[in-house]
């Protein structure tokens, strides 16, 4: 019976940490609305002249916006995994799977991005390219994405 209890103990702890995870990454993404995630590639367009840096930023801004259905997915598939997470008897196939579909979305959202401010950075002088290529290489070597 003493087994028992430290097992369902050790489950209950491992269930709140996993809820916690995934409501702290849903708060997240819920505050974080106005910042495109494109990562290094997004921090090295700061480089640009200012007006190349706006044209740069709205272009990214409007890929971000024609995503959004991707990104509404990849939310709505994280909550699923919530709610799978919160049930009496959890399936963690089920819970697995919306995170694979959340995943999913989220990675085609930041290729998405990544492939518009590659098609932008190709446009740009040597000069303005190198800028851009450096500050990614900064970004890198601070461990950023």
């Amino acid at each position: 019976m003493k087994r028992w209890h430290l097992a369902l103990i050790a489950s209950a702890i491992l269930n709140l940490f996993l809820a916690g995870a995934l409501a702290g990454g849903y708060l997240s993404l819920q505050g974080g609305r106005s910042v495109i995630t494109a990562g290094s590639l997004r921090i090295a367009g700061a480089e640009l002249p200012p007006g190349e840096r706006r044209a740069y930023r709205t272009a990214l801004r409007e890929t971000r916006r024609a995503m959004r259905p991707t990104v509404l997915a990849a939310r709505g598939a994280k909550v699923q995994a919530a709610d799978l997470l919160a049930q009496p008897r959890v399936d963690p196939a089920a819970v697995l799977a919306a995170l694979d579909c959340a995943r999913a979305a989220d990675t085609a959202v930041r290729a998405a991005v990544e492939r518009r401010a590659v098609a932008f950075a190709v446009t740009l002088p040597p000069a303005e390219r190198a800028r851009m290529a450096a500050a990614m290489r900064r970004r890198a070597a601070r461990g950023g994405r």
